[in-house]
């Protein structure tokens, strides 16, 4: 009888505390999807307010996916070091006080300060729900559990887009914080009683009292307890980060990374300018905010096709197709007239491939990193690749700035889709098979150290 948990989770059916499991990352996702596009709500009250051009304000919209780099690349570590569920709770209690920080700000120092705060705890948030996602999944919905997590960004878009465009009617643009900082403190209490740990990390770790905890998160999901954790010797048990760029991970990591990075090029230069773009043709902030809201239900509607797709098809053809697609459609994009509804549609559509992409994107890193290293590769691909992030309001701030249109640069900023698709390309993994466990990682490991 098999009596390592992270196989006993894999080769059974998903229970109800691993159901809640998912869908509180699919809530927490929704919640960075919120936190991160807040200020692209905000933003045309803010340049108004302070009377700040497109470079300054593209300078601002970067600082949270600054933060948001450091985050990933510090705090998945930290995940695989702690725990997923102590890295998620200090990652909400970071993004809160940076959400509620920015109410108080009077200038674009303070404003950008704040942004980098909430981002950080963002960073870390993403490393550790990708983790959580895969680890209480098992095999045959780990990869529509990690694209239903994914779908969660733009659903918070979505809902948080809806609620914003009514905020920003009736009041200004700090309620969006205000409004922001109240549901991240309410997921705190939800993830302390109803998430344990990942029973794959505490068979990894073995941390003090690791057997107990397992045992009392099998009961809870139906299981007969185990009367010992497998045997990994302390030394491989301490190993994290580093192991990322040891032999057999180290392709893996630098393909995985510049894909993430060269879409999220395309992908935030949708999220973040679509809003000023669509105001400076001469619509509202409402109506502004109302086609960036669209563009996230385009994104939730292909997230979800694209997880579904994944139980029969193979999530890298998948991706590199939808990469292609979204290149396609974010050049459409700037071709498009001052139309709301021709706008509206056009985005959905790019929200979609550009969105899919990212879905994508998260299921392949979740399974080519295993257990130990799972939420250090996933922070470390989306911490560097968060550099696309950063970088791509920037410079198509600074493009707008030195007098090139819309359709010229939407061109170029939708050229690091392809770019996306063409890298993975070069990526070689068993594409349909579920990721390796906390018994095959051992095994790798010790072929690696000999």
């Amino acid at each position: 009888m098999n009596t390592d948990p992270g196989q006993i989770i894999a080769n059974n059916p998903m229970r109800t505390l691993q159901i809640v499991a998912v869908a509180l990352t699919i809530g927490l996702n929704a919640l960075d999807g919120f936190d991160v596009l807040s200020i692209s709500y905000a933003s045309p009250g803010i340049a108004s307010e302070w009377g700040i051009d497109r470079a300054a304000l593209g300078i601002v919209l970067s600082m949270e996916l600054i933060g948001m780099a450091l985050g990933s690349m510090l705090l998945g570590g930290v995940a695989d070091k702690i725990g997923r569920r102590p890295t998620m709770l200090g990652s909400l209690v970071v993004m809160a006080a940076g959400m509620l920080a920015v109410t108080r700000v009077t200038n674009v120092i303070e404003l950008s300060a704040c942004r980098v705060i909430t981002g950080l705890g963002i960073g870390g948030m993403l490393a550790a729900i990708n983790a959580v996602a895969t680890e209480f999944s098992n095999s045959r919905r780990r990869h529509l559990s990690v694209s239903l997590m994914s779908i969660g960004y733009p659903l918070g878009a979505v809902v948080g887009g809806a609620i914003a465009s009514q905020l920003l009617v009736s009041s200004n643009w700090r309620s969006v914080f205000y409004f922001g900082a109240a549901v991240t403190a309410a997921f705190i209490p939800l993830i302390y009683f109803l998430v344990p740990e990942s029973l794959h990390w505490l068979a990894w770790k073995q941390p003090a009292g690791a057997l107990q905890k397992v045992n009392d998160t099998l009961q809870r999901l139906g299981h007969a307890p185990v009367a010992e954790l497998p045997s990994i010797a302390a030394d491989l048990r301490q190993r994290s980060v580093s192991d990322i760029f040891r032999p057999g991970l180290m392709g893996v990591t630098v393909l995985v990374t510049l894909a993430y990075f060269f879409h999220v090029t395309t992908f935030y230069f949708i999220v973040k300018w679509v809003p000023k773009i669509v105001a400076d043709m001469g619509f509202t902030a409402a109506s502004a905010a109302g086609v960036l809201v669209w563009t996230n239900v385009g994104g939730a509607v292909g997230g979800t096709i694209l997880g579904f797709l994944t139980q029969r098809f193979s999530v890298k053809a998948l991706t590199i197709a939808v990469l292609m697609l979204s290149t396609i459609m974010v050049a459409l994009f700037g071709r498009s007239s001052a139309d709301l509804q021709q706008l509206s549609l056009i985005c959905a559509l790019a929200g979609f491939c550009t969105n899919a992409g990212i879905v994508g994107l998260y299921a392949i890193i979740a399974q080519v990193f295993p257990t130990h290293v799972r939420a250090s590769g996933t922070g470390f691909a989306i911490g560097v690749g968060r550099g696309g992030s950063v970088i791509a309001p920037i410079v198509a701030g600074f493009l707008f700035r030195s007098g090139f249109g819309l359709p010229s640069v939407s061109s170029l900023m939708a050229f690091g889709s392809l770019l996306a698709a063409g890298v993975l390309l070069l990526l070689k993994f068993e594409s349909d098979r579920p990721p390796a466990e906390t018994s095959r990682a051992f095994a790798e490991l010790k072929d690696v150290r000999a």
